[in-house]
């Protein structure tokens, strides 16, 4: 994993997707809402199946910090992943297996001119992804690419 400096907390080490994994997506939208409604409709991690349907349910274990961890299930996946940054309305990275898949998920959030650019990078590694590379990076992307339009719709709505 690499890392690289960006605005935040000097404590805080910067936490990068992995540039060597077999599958790496990188997508962005812009949302016309709110940094603050953006951020709080993304980072309530208990509410996703409630604007995700491809969510199925998902629970933070305590507040949201570095360290912790929250599980969920989406298409199929049970997954529990651990929140490996936090940068309060800019950045949240969160990470960890499934089914021998190892995940990295970086999201930013930057805010201009009453809108909102929502950036988002994964990779994945693992043996399933060694073994079928093309395949499920095309399923990351077309997740991500459902999460951003329904987080950019919800958020819109208001």
């Amino acid at each position: 994993m690499s890392t690289e400096r960006t605005e935040q907390p000097e404590h805080t080490p910067c936490v990068t997707i992995d540039e060597s994994a077999p599958a790496v997506v990188r997508l962005s939208t812009t949302v016309d809402a709110p940094l603050d409604t953006v951020w709080r409709l993304h980072t309530d991690i208990g509410a996703w199946p409630d604007w995700n349907p491809d969510v199925t349910r998902a629970a933070l274990d305590g507040p949201l910090a570095p360290g912790a961890t929250f599980r969920w299930l989406t298409h199929g996946l049970d997954i529990t992943s651990t929140v490996l940054q936090l940068v309060p309305g800019a950045r949240i990275v969160w990470g960890g297996p499934a089914q021998g898949i190892e995940g990295v998920h970086v999201w930013t959030f930057e805010e201009a001119d009453g809108a909102v650019t929502v950036r988002t990078e994964e990779s994945w590694s693992g043996a399933p992804v060694e073994a079928s590379p093309e395949l499920l990076e095309q399923a990351l992307r077309d997740s991500l690419e459902q999460w951003l339009a329904r987080l950019k719709e919800r958020a819109e709505r208001g």
